[in-house]
Formats: C-alpha cells, sequence, structure tokens
C-alpha cells in the first residue's frame, strides 16, 4: 500500500511534501561499546536490501560492515507504507523482512557483529500479492499480503524451523477482500491473539480490524463479530501492551488534517474487541500511523507522518490513555517518517523516514522524547525505506 495513497484518500487529506531534505551519515564515537544491532527493510527496486546497523551505547548508529545485504527478493522502489515490514525473533536469531516486489519473504540469520546471511530456503512466497507486514510468536509466522486491488489479499501462516526454514502452514490462509488494504499484522504477548489491521478505503465500512484466536496447530478461527468495525477513519498500525497483552491499540490516519486519534480496546479470550474508556483518544495531529509501546507499558508512542511529529501518550491503570504532548522532527517538515521501535533496554526509539532515507534517534525518558545530536542516519543509496527491527549485541 502506498502510504500517499492511503492518505490522499482518507477524508481529502493532503501529505505535507517540502524540499528533501538530505541525511548526512553519522559516525558514532569509537570508545561507544555497541549494545544492538538496528536492520531497515530498504525496499529497494530489483534486488531488495536491508541496511544493517551498530547500535551504540549513546545512541547513534554506524554501518555495519557489509552493510546493505541482499534480502533475497525484490523490492518494489516506490514508497510502501506499513507497519512490521521487518522482524526479528525474540532470540535475536533471525529477521524476517518482506519482499514487496517480488511476492515474497526472506529470512537472514543475524551472524557474529550483526551481519545477515540467507536461511536455508529463503525467500519463500508470501502467498499472496505484495506482502507488506509480519507477526513473529515462537515458531509461528504470519504475513499480512495487500493484494493488487483485484486479488492476492491475504494473510497467510508459516511454520519457522530452527534452521530458518519458514514452510508454508497448510489451510492457514485467510482471503480479504480487495478493499482491505491490510497495513499491519500482529500477535499478543502471549501468541493466543492475532490482529489484523484493514485501514480500507474512502468507505467506511471498510475500516475494519480482524481479530483471531490462534489455534495450538497455529491455525486461525474469527472471533465472533470479526471483523470489528474501527473507531475513526483509516485504521493503520498497532500494538498490544507488552505487560497487558489483552490491551491492544490502534492508531486512526485518515481522520484529515488535526484529527489524528488513537483507539484503545480489550481484547476478550475469545478474541472480541471491547472499546475502553472514551476510545479513541484524540491527538490532534495529522495520520498517526505507527504505534509503539514502552517496554514497561507505561507510555505509547504514535509517529504522525501527516504533521511530522510523534505524540506521546500516558497509559492509565484501566489501559485508557493520556495525551501528554508531541514531539517534532528535528529534519523539519517534508519528511515522511514511518514506522518506529524502541531498543532492548527501552532507552532510544528509532523512526525509519521514507522520504529521505534515513533512521531518526531519540532518547527516551519516561514519556518525554529528545532527538539525538546524531539523528538522522542516512540509509543505503536507493533505499525507499519501510520497516525497522532491533536486536540485542
Amino acid at each position: 500500500m502506498r502510504l500517499l495513497t492511503r492518505l490522499t484518500r482518507g477524508a481529502g487529506l493532503a501529505m505535507i511534501v517540502g524540499t528533501a531534505f538530505i541525511a548526512a551519515p553519522t559516525i558514532a564515537s569509537a570508545a561507544t561499546p555497541v549494545v544492538g544491532h538496528v536492520y531497515v527493510n530498504d525496499n529497494t527496486l530489483g534486488t531488495n536490501t536491508i541496511g544493517a546497523f551498530d547500535q551504540h551505547a549513546d545512541g547513534s548508529l554506524s554501518p555495519i560492515a557489509g552493510s546493505p545485504f541482499a534480502a533475497g527478493g525484490a523490492g518494489t522502489g516506490t514508497i510502501v507504507g506499513s507497519q512490521g515490514a521487518i522482524q526479528a525473533t525474540a532470540d535475536g536469531r533471525w529477521v524476517l523482512a518482506v519482499d514487496a516486489g517480488s511476492n515474497q519473504i526472506s529470512v537472514l540469520a543475524v551472524g557474529s557483529g550483526g551481519a545477515l546471511t540467507a536461511a536455508p530456503g529463503s525467500p519463500v512466497a508470501s502467498g499472496g500479492i505484495e506482502p507488506v507486514s509480519i507477526a513473529v510468536h515462537g515458531h509461528l509466522v504470519y504475513v499480512a499480503n495487500e493484494g493488487n486491488g483485484t486479488t492476492g489479499s491475504t494473510y497467510a501462516g508459516f511454520t519457522l524451523a530452527g534452521d530458518g526454514r519458514l514452510t508454508p502452514l497448510a489451510g492457514s490462509t485467510v482471503p480479504l477482500p480487495p478493499t482491505a488494504l491490510p497495513g499491519d499484522i500482529l500477535f499478543n504477548g502471549s501468541g493466543r491473539n492475532l490482529i489484523g489491521v484493514e485501514v480500507g478505503t474512502t468507505d467506511p465500512s471498510t475500516f475494519r480490524i480482524d481479530s483471531f484466536v490462534v489455534g495450538s496447530d497455529g491455525l486461525l478461527t474469527p472471533a465472533g463479530g470479526s471483523p470489528f468495525p474501527a473507531e475513526a477513519a483509516g485504521p493503520f498500525g498497532s500494538e498490544f501492551s507488552p505487560t497487558r497483552p489483552h490491551d491492544l491499540y490502534v492508531s486512526n490516519a485518515h481522520g484529515g488534517a488535526g484529527n489524528g486519534s488513537v483507539s484503545a480496546f480489550s481484547v476478550t479470550p475469545n478474541a472480541k474487541l471491547k472499546s475502553l474508556g472514551d476510545s479513541p483518544f484524540p491527538d490532534g495531529e495529522t495520520a498517526p500511523c505507527w504505534v509503539e509501546i514502552s517496554h514497561d507499558g507505561r507510555y505509547l508512542f504514535t509517529v504522525n507522518t501527516g504533521s511530522t511529529t510523534i505524540s506521546r501518550y500516558r497509559i492509565l491503570a484501566n489501559g485508557t490513555l493520556e495525551l501528554l504532548g508531541s514531539t517534532p522532527f528535528g529534519s523539519g517538515v517534508g519528511i515522511r517518517p514511518f514506522d518506529a521501535r524502541l531498543d532492548a533496554a527501552g532507552d532510544h526509539l528509532y523512526v525509519v523516514d521514507a522520504q529521505i532515507a534515513a533512521v531518526s534517534g531519540f532518547a527516551v525518558h519516561g514519556g518525554s522524547l529528545t532527538e539525538l545530536p546524531s539523528s538522522p542516519t542516512a540509509l543505503p543509496n536507493g533505499a525507499t525505506p519501510f520497516g525497522i527491527a532491533i536486536v540485542s549485541a
């Protein structure tokens, strides 16, 4: 799904497009130890690549030797908007990336120093057309395929073997309507529930959230009443609370200028969605698309692509949200901030930008964000990135 298309379809929202900002590569201090590795799905035309960086203790990034690494499939070379286009397994051994241009998924092993090598059998067919998002829980993997507007829009399941081999899971494919335009798919922390977000078109009936119970065999059973209607136009990114795995948060991107919001739901054991409090919770910004939650479950951050800010919420004891404010990007307007990810310690938030092909970094102090002096860090030439993943060193 092209983000420009999604946003302009939503209530006539116009994207902010300014003079392109050229990000300068940053060099981390040699005295600053490496604490993690950051990976970006470059979505390069033809041979897709993964941009790989060492994350230093001060939050700065430096390219890993050999980066960018060939993913194995092909990118589109065009801007694609979704959450979760690249994911790392919980043990940090594997990175999985969608190859939107070749309808494939790549699995890469994380080696010494963060270098990537293809797993056996990688890449594999995604089970649909134009994969945009990946969910991983243990050995189980699901992928959201956007489709071509007529066919090929699906959720498709796979199993991940110990050697990184990805195998289609028989009977797992869930067909979606051509109007679904999925933006995200994810498991909750227990792996017993799986959510898919249908961004939809201009028709409010297409703004939907799919909710499933995940069986012991990995197959999906839809909740009674699923798909559920979204609370506002253009549901987009989503995240389960890491401390309360049945609390779900979904950004609403297409409400128009200044009308962004985040919805809060409780997901019952049988996967039904129940709205929390006065949800949705407005942020006064434009096009909140990507969602990340602090590891302690106390704060939620949503990236507002249209207004080039990050909104900051406090998550209250009952799961509802209290807006704390919004933090602008130092690069200014005219950029296109996309997916966001916290590092393992929760001390730094990284946001990939599709307009300037760069990664912006912020220091995190509770519910406050401060952009790092080293931000932004340039991505490889030819990158039209979406998706970011982080593993510990």
